[in-house]
């Protein structure tokens, strides 16, 4: 009997113990779904800690950036000297005097010596943000710019080269009065072209023009370029768009300070983009004329001719490889979007010279095709790949950063 009763106590004394640690589980359960939420957050923020950013984040936040075209000092510069120079390696650097006005200091160089380096003020927000104002100024250095000849007849194999440098100061403002639709642009230049022997691998130009065959071979021109735009622009942004268009005019003339080579340009221009489903797909049309005028006794340096082919027109030709007085364009492309910084796009260019503007009909167009690649943000195009074929080269390959019309 005494061994049951020790044997209760014991027990009494273990369910005592027992009973403070079951009636606390017990009132640890939630009794509403209030108090289970209140319960999980709580067990939660005991965890909490502030998120770390990735290395890969951080990557792709700065090519966003650079892709948005804002908000850094340091940037990229791949635009080259001129036309046909190759791939440019380059940067900048931008200073903001105020909210939006800012100074940029720039350059770039490529493979085949053709150097820039230049300096421009940018105010793009006047008159209530209805003008812009850009102030540049700087020098270019070309080494081997291609020459075929004139006309739509010229040769491929009869290819020679030339060289050139070039100071270079200029004001362009422009206004949309209502701040949409119409839009005026005036502008001058002061500029001097130094024509110079080629540096490339095909002849040098002088060793089979002189300056009586070809007007401007071995020419030092200064000119005063004055110019002045009026038109209908709807696009988003000159750099990228995906509806809108733009219909102008622009009349350029070229004062020869020694009298010399002086002439007028005019140079007439369409664009417009159809968006199809939401934007994911945009049809976009582009059309240029450009004709010229001599001034009494003065002849167009063969430098100064407009001209076709390269990566911003004829993609599939080699750079410069058409020239006269004048020149058509058509252009036309089915953009493809993947995301909202990455688009391909199929590709037809087409476009002759003639001596003639009588002749600037659809007779005889050169043409080319092709795919491409672009990387864009809300209002530029950083970098542009294209793949182009013509019936003068199976491929080729091209490199810009600049959106192509």
């Amino acid at each position: 009997m005494r061994a049951i009763r020790v044997a209760r106590v014991f027990a009494f004394l273990a369910i005592w113990c027992a009973l403070p640690s079951a009636l606390a589980a017990q009132t640890a359960e939630p009794t509403t779904r209030e108090a289970a939420i209140e319960q999980a957050q709580a067990e939660k923020a005991k965890t909490l800690h502030p998120y770390q950013i990735t290395a890969g984040e951080r990557l792709m936040g700065k090519a966003e950036a650079i892709l948005a075209g804002g908000g850094m000092k340091w940037h990229p510069f791949f635009e080259s000297a001129y036309r046909g120079g190759g791939f440019a390696f380059g940067a900048g650097y931008a200073h903001y005097v105020s909210p939006y006005n800012y100074v940029d200091v720039r350059g770039s160089y490529t493979i085949t010596g053709y150097n820039r380096a230049e300096v421009e003020f940018n105010a793009p927000r006047l008159f209530e943000r209805r003008g812009s104002l850009s102030l540049l100024g700087g020098w270019r250095e070309a080494t081997q710019v291609g020459f075929f000849g004139l006309g739509q007849s010229s040769v491929l194999d009869d290819e020679t080269n030339y060289s050139f440098r070039q100071p270079y100061a200029s004001a362009l403002l422009s206004v949309k009065p209502a701040r949409k639709l119409l839009l005026l642009q005036g502008g001058a230049e002061w500029t001097q072209w130094q024509q110079r022997p080629g540096e490339g691998t095909a002849p040098s130009i002088e060793t089979r023009y002189t300056p009586l065959t070809l007007p401007g071979i071995g020419a030092k021109t200064t000119y005063l370029h004055t110019q002045g735009t009026v038109g209908l622009d709807w696009r988003t942004s000159p750099g990228y768009s995906r509806r809108g268009g733009y219909y102008g005019i622009t009349f350029h003339d070229f004062t020869d300070r020694d009298e010399n080579f002086g002439f007028q340009q005019v140079d007439y221009e369409l664009i417009q983009h159809f968006p199809i489903l939401r934007e994911t797909w945009v049809i976009s049309l582009h059309g240029l004329a450009s004709t010229t005028m001599t001034k009494s006794g003065q002849d167009i340096p063969f430098f100064m001719l407009p001209s076709l082919g390269g990566g911003s027109n004829l993609r599939g030709f080699d750079s410069w490889r058409f020239r006269d007085r004048n020149s058509l364009l058509l252009q036309g492309e089915w953009r493809i979007m993947a995301n909202r910084f990455l688009e391909t796009a199929l590709f037809y260019d087409a476009g002759k010279v003639t001596r003639r503007t009588a002749d600037l009909d659809f007779d005889g167009l050169e043409h080319d095709y092709g795919f491409g690649v672009r990387f864009h943000g809300p209002f530029a195009t950083p970098l542009r790949i294209d793949i182009a074929r013509s019936s003068e080269s199976s491929y080729r390959l091209v490199f810009t950063s600049s959106a192509a019309f």
